[in-house]
């Protein structure tokens, strides 16, 4: 019977004893299994965070015997140290290890001969009496000794992290980030590992200061969750917060008790924050400033006007142009830097083929871009060029990085055509500025009422508000969109107006279906997506159709709703458990992350098509990818995705839920993205309430940014 800890979960147990090997380690090296020969019984499995540690050496564990329904007993380690050993066989046995660089087993033999139980003492502080062993002499004592000594000092860290209640993993991040200083910066601010340690948030250096015992009023605190408040607003998309807001969420975040007006505004004259009508982390202030800069630069510089020859493109192409697209194409002519934004229906893919048509004509290089790979390809399929990712184009270097395009290597062109461009943040615009030399066309393309960028800003916004750089705003709808209910409804949702659905026994490409709470909504969704949407309009469950939904939790969030639809359309696929990753063969996933080895970026959907040794083989539209260890936290279901996950795609069809559940989220752009990502059909899962106010609400849309005001001076 163990005793019970406090908040009555049983007392850690403890083990000690010899780590005779590794059986398993990830890529990342944060999980481990290895074989732990106990001073008394048989061998065990320890399963948990072994960083640090070494075959052939001592440790002691802390943590609970399991039985793992897959692998059996197993000791599941909360805490690990290392332990030194104190007698002179422990020592011959570690030190034989091969745990010391430098000293193997017939080294390790001559020591223990020489020094006995006190050997481990000399190697780290007797220099001459360790010279003095057969073998070794003065310089090869110094080199063991150095060896040596910066081996107890990561062991005395990594047993001083853990004793903070540090995980060992994140414990063995710190220690490879300040080596041998690694206690000494700890103590001095824990609550500097929240900026300068990678999966360190201020809520563990919050904890870790608890414990050295700083007050929860100290300046260290403050100005670490000051920082930590700016960090989570870039997350939100702000590039700033007004000073009030930044002091409120302070307080609800540190309690009335930590007046942090003082300490701001002493971070502010270090200048590690900068207060411009709002406080901003100096990096971020930076990329404004810049970003202003460059943008007012590029505008200015004059450009040869081309020639709008738009009839040659009209006999060329079939097509006739509007007035407001002709007007678009003359401006575009002239100008160096220019917006193009609108919605589903108003043309302006027909715009910007007019356009190359243009530049292709006047000579010279004209290069294509969008955010995503999708958006990219789209962008191929409609105007007949290459185009490539934003990242690709600018060369992005993940080893450093950084982009190898810039000012000092621009992009060779006469223009440079960007699709998407709602979707580009404020760092990858200013990357994209200082690609693009003084003289070169710069054309944003994009739709302004859709999501704005996942990252920090809202740069099309801004440009458009600031009247620094030509715009043209397309809002007539052509007579050939006209008859699609999904382009009509997704302006009316513009306009604050509730969609509509079509009369009864009317074919539409839009459908609004009722439902009372999430579990209804999921059912519906999951019946739909197998069976009714596939025999009424010949679309593949998997290939054609898209699940959007606004939020990743909840009854009728991303996570739930991907469990229902791999049941309800994979249910025999052979299962892949990968950590905690679980597939099947044939899944639909998603990839989170842009990989340029694999030539696989963020968003793109790919198919199970087999387990690996380590991981799984997926299919890309024919480009075959093996994933293990860490890849595989990159992949997850994609039958179902958030609206924001589908910015610069399109699908055949797409079900959005949209449930009171989600009402953090129940915005009229996020509504209206979602209904823009389908070519042929659109169906509503909705509560009426949800609906209304998706569509009403406009509260949720404002960001802190401040490029055009910077732009308007």
């Amino acid at each position: 019977m163990h005793r019970a800890a406090a908040d009555g979960a049983p007392a850690p147990q403890t083990v000690e004893g010899i780590l005779e090997r590794f059986v398993y380690v990830n890529d990342d090296e944060t999980f481990h299994v290895a074989v732990v020969r106990p001073d008394a019984g048989a061998p065990i499995r320890a399963a948990g965070a072994l960083g640090g540690l070494a075959e052939g050496e001592r440790v002691r564990l802390l943590g609970q015997a399991v039985r793992h329904p897959k692998h059996g007993d197993q000791f599941r380690v909360e805490a690990a140290y290392p332990v030194t050993p104190a007698t002179a066989e422990g020592i011959r046995a570690y030190l034989a290890s091969g745990r010391v660089k430098g000293i193997g087993a017939g080294l390790a033999e001559r020591l223990v001969d020489a020094f006995g139980a006190e050997t481990l003492e000399v190697i780290e502080s007797d220099a001459e009496r360790l010279a003095t062993v057969p073998g070794i002499g003065p310089k090869r004592g110094r080199e063991l000794q150095g060896v040596f000594q910066a081996q107890k000092s990561q062991r005395d860290a990594l047993v001083f992290l853990q004793g903070l209640g540090v995980t060992p993993g994140v414990a063995g991040r710190i220690w490879r980030r300040y080596g041998a200083n690694a206690v000494t910066r700890v103590r001095e601010n824990p609550y500097r590992l929240a900026e300068e340690v990678a999966g360190v948030g201020f809520a563990t250096a919050d904890n870790i200061a608890r414990s050295l015992g700083f007050a929860p009023d100290s300046p260290e605190r403050v100005g670490a969750a000051l920082a930590h408040l700016l960090g989570r607003a870039g997350d939100d998309g702000h590039c700033f917060l007004p000073r009030d807001v930044l002091l409120q969420r302070a307080a609800d975040l540190l309690g009335a008790g930590a007046a942090a007006d003082d300490v701001l505004d002493g971070l502010l004259l270090e200048g590690r924050l900068i207060d411009d009508d709002g406080v901003y982390l100096r990096a971020v202030y930076g990329l404004e400033r810049e970003a202003a800069a460059r943008v007012q630069l590029l505008a200015q510089t004059p450009v040869a006007p081309l020639t709008a020859d738009v009839e040659t493109f009209e006999r060329v192409s079939g097509l006739t142009l509007a007035p407001a697209q002709r007007a678009a194409v003359e401006r575009a002519a002239e100008a160096t830097m220019m917006v193009l934004t609108g919605g589903p229906g108003t043309g302006k893919t027909t715009i910007v083929r007019a356009l190359l048509h243009l530049l292709k004509q006047a000579g010279g290089p004209v290069l294509l871009a969008a955010p995503t790979g999708r958006a990219a390809r789209r962008m191929a399929e409609a105007t007949g060029q290459d185009a490539k990712t934003l990242h690709r184009l600018l060369e992005y270097n993940p080893a450093e990085g950084g982009f190898r395009r810039d000012e000092d290597e621009p992009l060779e062109a006469t223009a440079v055509v960007v699709d998407e461009a709602s979707m580009v943040d404020l760092q990858l615009f200013v990357a994209l500025l200082r690609a693009v030399p003084a003289g070169t066309r710069l054309l944003l393309v994009g739709d302004a009422d859709q999501l704005p960028s996942v990252g920090a800003g809202n740069v099309l916004a801004d440009l458009l508000r600031s009247d620094a750089v030509p715009a043209v705003r397309l809002t007539e709808i052509f007579r050939q969109a006209q008859t699609s209910h999904i382009v009509v409804n997704a302006h009316r949702v513009l306009r604050g107006e509730q969609p509509l659905p079509p009369p009864d026994g009317v074919e539409s490409d839009f459908y609004l279906v009722r439902a009372r709470d999430p579990d209804e909504a999921r059912d519906l969704i999951a019946q739909m997506v197998a069976d009714r949407i596939p025999k009424a309009f010949g679309l593949d469950s998997v290939d054609d159709v898209q699940v959007l939904t606004p939020m990743h939790r909840g009854g009728c969030g991303a996570e739930r709703l991907n469990e229902a639809l791999q049941e309800r359309l994979n249910p025999k696929g052979a299962p892949i458990d990968r950590g905690k990753r679980r597939f099947r063969v044939g899944d639909k996933v998603m990839q989170l992350k842009n990989d340029y080895e694999k030539e696989v970026f963020n968003g793109d959907l790919g198919r199970v098509k087999g387990r690996t040794e380590k991981g799984l083989l997926v299919d890309f539209d024919g480009r075959f990818c093996s994933y293990a260890g860490e890849e595989l936290e990159h992949l997850v279901l994609a039958y179902a995705c958030s609206v924001h996950k589908s910015q610069g795609s399109e699908y055949p069809a797409v079900v959005v839920p949209l449930l009171t559940e989600h009402w953090v989220m129940l915005q009229r752009n996020l509504l209206y993205t979602a209904l823009t990502r389908a070519r042929r059909l659109v169906v509503l899962v909705a509560q009426p309430r949800a609906l209304r106010r998706a569509v009403q609400n406009v509260d949720g849309l404002r960001r802190f940014t401040g490029l055009a005001r910077r732009l308007g001076e």
